[in-house]
């Protein structure tokens, strides 16, 4: 039998992006991408491709690994 893997992304768009005090919007046209996909990675339903993780950690001036958190499960 398989195990399922259940590993996830965390991130911190959310917390820098209200500390910058942007809409979702704005972060979008920042990097590249849509409002949508801003939403989905602040719901953590959507995991960043690495050039968005390295885009989103530039634009916040951050290490990538300040903002995206790997979390093993299972």
């Amino acid at each position: 039998m398989e195990k399922e893997l259940t590993d996830s992304i965390y991130n911190k768009v959310y917390e820098y992006r209200v500390l910058k005090r942007m809409s979702q919007k704005d972060l979008a046209e920042a990097i590249g991408v849509s409002r949508q996909t801003i939403f989905l990675l602040e719901k953590k339903t959507q995991a960043p491709s690495l050039l968005m993780a390295f885009r989103l950690a530039t634009y916040f001036n951050v290490d990538v690994s300040d903002m995206f958190r790997y979390e093993k499960k299972g």
